[in-house]
């Protein structure tokens, strides 16, 4: 394989999934092909919106791909944000909205238990192929610490007292949602 794209224009996956795979494949990103459009997320679900945007993107440059898509699953709100976490507050807002939105509905509940899900679909060889990762945790009753990016100020992963906003990017990659699917999906490509 002489190029893998991943379909995204957020940089900073591109480089978290970069620093996870190392030399072992040519990842590039959408900038990369210099890709403008709007890629829909409209199916409803993760695994929907990780295919149909694989499916966008290879049927107009028919090059092998993959995308994922990632939810934050809070229990006390039925799995909200869920597969709506990117525009939780609304299309036009950010990240710190959409975290200030998600303390606010917490407020004054005791389970504040969630996990953080990604899914990633491969296309490769005129086949596709789903990986799963997910990572549990709770939801800190404020922000803590200043890195990554998304919730993760506010996301503690079970058996660690920090949040992904305060974890090494190294640790960070080990035991994340995203992580974990990407793992799977370099044995896949390992074994091929």
């Amino acid at each position: 394989m002489d190029k893998l794209l991943f379909v995204t224009g957020n940089q900073n996956k591109v480089r978290e999934i970069k620093s996870i795979l190392g030399e072992t494949i040519n990842l590039i990103g959408l900038k990369d092909v210099n890709w403008t459009a709007d890629i829909p997320e409209t199916t409803g679900t993760i695994k929907g919106n990780s295919l149909q945007k694989a499916n966008t993107v290879f049927d107009k440059l028919n090059m092998d791909c993959f995308a994922e898509d990632t939810g934050l699953e809070v229990s006390a709100l039925n799995g909200e944000p869920g597969v709506n976490s990117a525009r939780y507050a609304g299309p036009d807002k950010g990240s710190e909205d959409n975290m200030d939105l998600l303390l606010e509905k917490l407020k004054n509940k005791e389970d504040r238990s969630a996990q953080f899900r990604t899914v990633i679909t491969l296309l490769l060889n005129g086949e596709q192929h789903f990986f799963e990762g997910i990572c549990k945790g709770h939801i800190a009753e404020a922000r803590q610490g200043k890195g990554g990016f998304g919730y993760d100020p506010i996301f503690i992963p079970d058996s660690y007292s920090l949040s992904f906003g305060e974890l090494s990017p190294q640790v960070k990659n080990q035991i994340s949602h995203r992580g974990k699917a990407v793992a799977l999906l370099i044995k896949h490509l390992k074994s091929i």
